[in-house]
């Protein structure tokens, strides 16, 4: 197995083995793989797609890539958006669901495209930090209700890696990579409910109502293949929300 024959394969349109999708997940995360080679694989997907077993095999592989988080004899919920211009909802709605005693833990990500991510804006507050441990993670959500961390290299590090390559290669609007991306970050972090808010619009990923509806139905199916409870609203994006960017 070599990562030539599987750009080829997915150039070609042909479907993907759950061996080959590991193959070049933990290739690149290794740095075994160069950055050209899965730049011009990742184009592929997002020119061709991918089934919903390959997305699974991809979510899977970056989720094993990396340890898990599990929270004992606590309910917690997470909330995840898909990103766009101004959008602050998560910082908002994270506290506000902490002081009704609902438990948040929550991984982000950083800005992907044209939008800015909760941890950029996080970071943005002098003295914030999200560079947090696991057991202070899980410290913060179990005693204080509430807690929002960056990526860090034991949590779906493949992720971090190609998130970072797929804005860069103009490949960050493929539905199966932002399903991918968004759900091992989720599954990473073991939520008993999650809430993704896919957002709609000019300001957005997704530019109109059934690209954005084509993502949450995808979401949903791969949740369910990981036994996950998982719902989706969709929610509009054609202006900044607030006063602020």
């Amino acid at each position: 197995m070599n990562i030539l024959s599987i750009i080829e394969k997915k150039s070609n349109n042909q479907e993907l083995t759950k061996e080959e999708i590991y193959f070049w997940v933990n290739g690149y995360t290794k740095q075994e793989i160069p950055d050209y080679q899965i730049a011009a694989l990742l184009m592929a997907i997002k020119i061709n797609g991918m089934t919903d077993d390959e997305t699974y095999y991809l979510t899977k592989s970056y989720v094993d890539s990396g340890s898990t988080i599990e929270f004992d004899d606590v309910f917690v919920v997470d909330k995840h958006s898909t990103g766009g211009i101004g959008d602050k909802t998560s910082i908002i709605l994270a506290p506000l669901m902490a002081s009704l005693g609902i438990n948040v833990g929550k991984l982000s990500g950083r800005g992907l495209g044209f939008t800015g991510g909760t941890i950029d804006k996080l970071e943005s507050i002098k003295g914030f930090s999200t560079s947090l441990t696991q057991e202070e993670f899980v410290r913060n959500v179990t005693e204080k209700g509430i807690s929002i961390i960056g990526q860090i290299d034991t949590l779906a590090p493949a992720d971090k890696y190609i998130y970072a390559l797929r804005d860069s290669t103009v490949t960050s609007n493929s539905l199966p990579l932002i399903c991918a991306s968004i759900l091992s970050k989720k599954f990473a972090v073991s939520a008993d409910l999650i809430m993704i808010d896919i957002k709609c619009g000019t300001g957005a990923f997704m530019k109109d109502l059934k690209s954005a509806e084509r993502l949450a139905k995808l979401m949903i199916r791969i949740a369910k293949k990981f036994d996950r409870k998982l719902s989706c609203i969709i929610t509009d994006m054609s202006a900044p929300l607030g006063q602020q960017i």
